[in-house]
């Protein structure tokens, strides 16, 4: 395993892949946990060559104090990569990803309208900044985004099509805990308190799903709204937990339902505080 901390390392390593070789990459912030490793798993099993970046995007993070604590663990990810079999991992500098500030707005297509975009103004934005730099660094063949961030995966999907990368985007189921808690690196920030009961987030959805289900069944459906509502409240019940969203959405435009027949395929999404950490979730209700 390579590991490279400038662009002209990074060039060096990868001129050196064999001409024909697939290209799979998996770009993150570090903090890995096993559900990063099972986007490079599956890299590694479609691609001779998996490259996986380490980098926090500061121009997503819309609170510089999210940004200062976000978990850094560079030894430990390092590790877990070349066990994991990654080919070159590409760890920049801010100088090095944007030697100039950069100032580029993109055409998300409204799918940044409902959801994480009105609770983080210019997150989105931001991710597509660092997406297409890494992606013209590093000209994959393959992209691999985990579907815990639903909505950045849509929008990730949006920017990649409208600007004609020549890669395709691959979703990757989410992973989680022995106890249901989607696997995230901001789980590092729980207080031991916060981490006992965040399990209930995705209880919730599981609920939700069942319910949503049946009621489909039946054909005697409770509007997504009511059900919104009941997610909030389930959540909100703990202590501990604070719902800052729940919607039901479209899973292709994003945007709300208002009746279970508005769309052949729906997502319920939330994100929830716990304690001073904001966790993220969703699950498939039809």
């Amino acid at each position: 395993m390579t590991i490279c901390y400038t662009l002209s390392q990074f060039y060096d390593a990868i001129s050196l892949v064999p001409k024909g070789y697939e290209v799979g990459f998996v770009p993150t912030m570090g903090a890995l946990h096993q559900g990063h490793i099972s986007l490079v798993n599956r890299a590694a099993a479609d691609c001779k060559i998996v490259v996986v970046s380490i980098f926090v995007n500061p121009t997503q993070f819309n609170n510089p104090a999210d940004l200062e604590k976000y978990p850094r663990t560079l030894e430990n990810d390092c590790e877990m990569l070349e066990k994991a079999g990654a080919t070159i991992v590409f760890i920049p500098s801010i100088e090095e990803i944007y030697p100039q500030k950069d100032n580029r707005i993109f055409d998300l297509g409204g799918l940044d309208s409902n959801g994480e975009g009105p609770h983080r103004p210019g997150h989105f934005n931001g991710v597509a900044q660092v997406v297409t730099r890494l992606f013209d660094i590093v000209e994959p063949k393959f992209a691999y985004f985990g579907e815990k961030d639903f909505q950045q995966l849509a929008i990730i999907r949006y920017f990649s099509k409208k600007l004609n990368y020549p890669l395709s985007i691959v979703s990757c189921p989410t992973v989680r805990e022995s106890d249901g808690l989607a696997m995230s690196s901001r789980n590092l920030l729980l207080t031991p308190e916060h981490r006992k009961v965040a399990p209930a987030i995705y209880k919730t959805l599981k609920k939700a799903a069942k319910i949503a289900t049946a009621q489909n069944l039946s054909q005697i459906c409770p509007a997504p709204q009511e059900l919104t509502k009941w997610v909030i409240s389930e959540i909100n019940s703990e202590p501990l937990l604070k719902t800052e969203y729940a919607e039901i959405v479209d899973s292709i435009s994003l945007c709300p339902v208002k009746s279970w027949d508005e769309a052949d395929e729906i997502q319920l999404c939330t994100a929830v505080f716990a304690g001073a950490v904001r966790l993220i979730d969703n699950i498939k209700l039809k």
